[in-house]
């Protein structure tokens, strides 16, 4: 059985909308080891439709020699939960239909290895609202957005226990969460 393990890119607000917004902050080496280190348990790729619509075309031209992670993003098992997604062409992507927390528990319990989320906000409240992550990585940029999505929806109590906390000079902080 797999486990769903996500990654965020988070404003000092709690603000994860698309992360544009984390180009002025150098990315640091140890954080793509720390990223590296989530998807190396991965064997499988589960986003939302929006994000699979912007992962789709930069991702599937990268090659390793671009970036470290194009082999596990274009290698790699892609489920996408979404109503409105016909024929998706970026290899090895399956269309899981609209969300359903039963169909992500049969999603984890037919998976050999973990399953990797990205992005994907809409897919990870849901899925935090019913209790299916087991590993929220936050990478937390010292920047207040105000006004955009955040990740927890109002009124949503969830509570976590602290696994992982590592700091980069350019003020970003992982933090790496399990379910309490």
């Amino acid at each position: 059985m797999g486990r769903v393990l996500v990654h965020e890119f988070m404003s000092l607000d709690g603000y994860v909308d698309a992360p544009s917004w984390t180009a002025d902050y150098p990315f640091a080496p140890a954080m793509g080891e720390a990223i590296g280190a989530v998807v190396g348990t991965c064997s499988a790729i589960l986003l939302g439709r929006r994000t699979y619509e912007m992962f789709a075309p930069a991702w599937s031209v990268r090659t390793a020699d671009d970036d470290p992670g194009a082999p596990f993003y274009n290698g790699s098992p892609k489920h996408v939960v979404s109503s409105t997604l016909r024929d998706p062409e970026w290899a090895l992507t399956t269309v899981v239909g609209p969300y359903s927390a039963d169909s992500i528990r049969e999603l984890k319990n037919h998976t050999q290895g973990d399953l990797y989320v990205s992005g994907s906000v809409t897919l990870v409240r849901a899925m935090l609202a019913d209790g299916l992550v087991d590993q929220l990585h936050l990478f937390v940029y010292p920047l207040a957005l105000g006004g955009r999505l955040p990740l927890f929806a109002d009124g949503v109590r969830q509570p976590l226990r602290l696994d992982t906390c590592e700091a980069y000079d350019s003020g970003v902080v992982h933090l790496g969460y399990s379910a309490a």
